[in-house]
């Protein structure tokens, strides 16, 4: 039943944010009494968390998971984005915003983890690309991995790239398109072109 719950929650804070969702909410949309929620946690808080962490356990598993193909590295990149964007299909109203608001200090835990797994993951992914010629070779990787981290959490912020203006699909490619083209050498700006191109047909 505990898993039950984290999953229905996650599905409800991620379409109508952290904020929004009542324990009565949850209750009512899985058909339970309250109390039986409590009886797993013992408060909304406490649940917050609870589905951060698995939400964010998810989407690390599963860039391991890419990672340890070792495909191309450009190829990997776009991968991930699609994993991720599977994962966040519904999200409609800024969860990590409400996030940051109401509960900062899960905020800051979860961000923690996040710069850990992308940190080690661009690091990998820079220095392959470097060893195969397609990522410029004078590359500082610790520099390259940090910025990627710092985009890809400034482009989540509602206040900077409203959804009125930009939706979250086309926001990720934007920026993975400015990033890489950033990094490659010629021989990687050909597949990155192919991939591009492969992805608008």
């Amino acid at each position: 039943m505990r898993e039950n719950i984290i999953q229905k929650a996650t599905e409800m804070f991620l379409n109508l944010g952290f904020k929004s969702v009542t324990m009565d909410d949850l209750a009512h949309e899985m058909g339970i009494s309250k109390k039986t929620i409590y009886s797993h946690f013992k408060n909304k808080t406490e649940l917050v968390e609870q589905t951060a962490i698995t939400m964010s356990d998810t989407i690390t598993c599963g860039i391991d998971d890419i990672v340890a193909f070792k495909k191309n590295p450009i190829e990997e990149l776009y991968e991930i984005k699609k994993f991720i964007m599977v994962h966040l299909k519904d999200e409609k109203s800024s969860p990590l915003y409400q996030l940051q608001k109401y509960y900062p200090k899960i905020y800051t835990s979860l961000k923690e983890i996040q710069f850990e797994c992308t940190h080690r993951c661009i690091a990998e992914n820079v220095k392959r690309g470097m060893e195969l010629g397609i990522y410029r070779d004078n590359l500082n990787v610790e520099f390259v991995s940090r910025i990627y981290f710092t985009g890809v959490t400034s482009i989540k912020d509602n206040n900077l790239f409203p959804t009125e203006i930009f939706s979250k699909p086309e926001l990720l490619d934007y920026y993975l398109e400015y990033h890489l083209r950033g990094i490659v050498t010629p021989k990687g700006r050909r597949i990155l072109n192919s991939i591009i191109n492969s992805n608008q047909e």
